[in-house]
């Protein structure tokens, strides 16, 4: 049901006839979909959700290793933006239907890979957001306490500063996940123009210690020749489709709550690659002007903020690090795992618990042995796991597209022995698609002659697996009227 065609009654119809037929194993009243009450996303609200979510030390650090990794300024945010609008294709078409039908991610992908079936990609999914939720709760952590480090140096040294830090913001993380989702709508929309405003004002301070643009961004690019260039190119170019792979799955989890299709649209296809060239810049910038000022390129705003030792200036770089921190998490990294983990035991997981859990994985990861270096955080973690993800999201844009013509029967959704039932509740051909584009999508980490499938990991696991299904599931299709 399209919402920009629904009435009201129309959308709480719907939602209470399910409500009345789901099967409990199925059900609970965070996978529901959301009703006419629930529609409170406009345009500028998913414009704050990108911003917000863009503009944190992650992204800064993204574009700073390109930097790092001997691109040019001009390179690099070239990288940044043809990334950014490729992944904005299957965000866009995984959004449609969460506003048209109100419904999560894990449910979404229960049309594709069967009702039980649904729980492998969504699993996969929540995993890797563990992982980002331990990475940025660490990354809070870290600027807590580096900012502690410049307020009182003799705490530099101390490791329970640190450790403190980490399980303090961590905490605080958890706090924002017990209010709901609707305390991330609140949030977003006040700190992402605040956030906008300290992101200048950090450039504009590196660029007055830098001396001005010319030198900020004077440094040339280290590559001697074209084939170099593109070695290191096309990888860190999945590399930023890789970082939103994530959100384009699960983006249904945010759409669900749009008042209109337009508005996601519209939000969305301005937001992210808008926010994300705009910040990036300010890493690449920032980065090239550290090189200028401290002789050696910087690619971590915290450790950059530390070489500053004013502390009203750590004081403000404090609280817009964690601001943008918190955000990134939460809406990131906490909203589709809890749905997620929600969908395993509907009866007994709620949002809040499946948070919960989120959380304490998130710690059991080891977040600090994720971010080594520029180089395993690029080729090794975002490279990695879009291979993982890839599959998932060429499965999702060929079922709904090709071959159910974006028509759902959202009852049998959330009940057993209906259209989505396959095999039992699992459908082989979904299963075969994905193991398929995962095996060729990463098989290039095993075999070095074909290294050049794992560079193109993303890209490689989206085509093969939505060729693949697409003609598995050919004889199911729906016909078009």
């Amino acid at each position: 049901m399209a919402v920009g065609s629904s009435t009201s009654a129309g959308l709480d119809r719907a939602a209470g006839e399910i409500a009345a037929e789901h099967d409990p194993r199925l059900y609970n009243d965070d996978l529901a979909p959301t009703t006419a009450a629930h529609r409170t996303w406009g345009t500028y609200n998913y414009i704050a959700l990108w911003f917000s979510m863009s503009m944190e030390v992650t992204t800064y650090m993204l574009a700073s290793s390109l930097i790092a990794g001997g691109m040019n300024w001009k390179q690099a945010v070239f990288t940044i933006l043809l990334g950014n609008l490729i992944v904005l294709a299957p965000m866009l078409l995984n959004a449609h239907a969460g506003a048209k039908y109100g419904i999560p991610f894990p449910v979404f992908v229960r049309a594709s890979f069967g009702t039980r079936g649904a729980n492998l990609p969504a699993m996969l999914r929540a995993i890797v957001a563990c992982g980002w939720f331990g990475i940025q709760s660490w990354l809070g952590g870290q600027a807590i306490a580096a900012m502690i480090g410049v307020l009182w140096p003799a705490t530099v040294h101390m490791p329970v500063v640190l450790w403190v830090s980490f399980l303090g913001f961590w905490l605080l993380n958890m706090c924002v996940v017990w209010r709901g989702v609707e305390s991330i709508r609140f949030l977003q929309s006040f700190s992402a123009p605040f956030m906008l405003v300290m992101s200048l004002i950090l450039l504009f301070w590196m660029l007055h210690k830098a001396g001005g643009f010319g030198p900020m961004l004077a440094a040339p690019s280290r590559f001697q020749t074209t084939g170099s260039f593109f070695h290191f190119f096309f990888p860190s170019l999945t590399a930023m489709v890789g970082y939103w792979a994530t959100l384009s799955l699960n983006i249904p989890d945010f759409t669900r709550y749009a008042k209109s299709q337009d508005s996601q649209i519209v939000g969305q296809a301005f937001g992210l690659p808008i926010a994300m060239t705009l910040y990036s810049f300010i890493g690449i910038a920032c980065t090239s002007a550290s090189v200028t000022i401290f002789g050696e390129p910087v690619w971590s705003p915290i450790t950059l903020l530390g070489r500053f030792h004013q502390p009203m200036a750590a004081l403000l770089a404090l609280v817009a690090l964690l601001i943008a921190t918190l955000n990134v998490n939460i809406g990131a990294n906490v909203v589709s795992p809890s749905n997620d983990f929600s969908n395993l035991a509907p009866g007994l997981i709620s949002f809040r618990t499946g948070g919960l859990i989120t959380g304490f994985l998130g710690l059991a990861m080891m977040p600090w042995k994720l971010m080594d270096s520029f180089g395993s955080y690029i080729f090794g973690w975002l490279i990695g796991y879009s291979g993982l993800l890839g599959p998932v999201a060429g499965i999702m844009v060929a079922d709904y597209f090709l071959i159910r013509d974006t028509r759902l029967d959202t009852v049998s959704l959330y009940r057993r022995g209906g259209t989505y039932e396959y095999t039992r509740g699992v459908n082989p051909r979904a299963i075969v698609a994905l193991v398929g584009g995962v095996v060729i999508a990463l098989i290039g980490l095993a075999v070095s002659a074909l290294r050049f499938l794992y560079d193109y990991a993303w890209f490689v696991g989206f085509f093969v697996a939505a060729a693949t299904y697409y003609i598995l599931m050919l004889r199911y299709r729906v016909g078009r009227t």
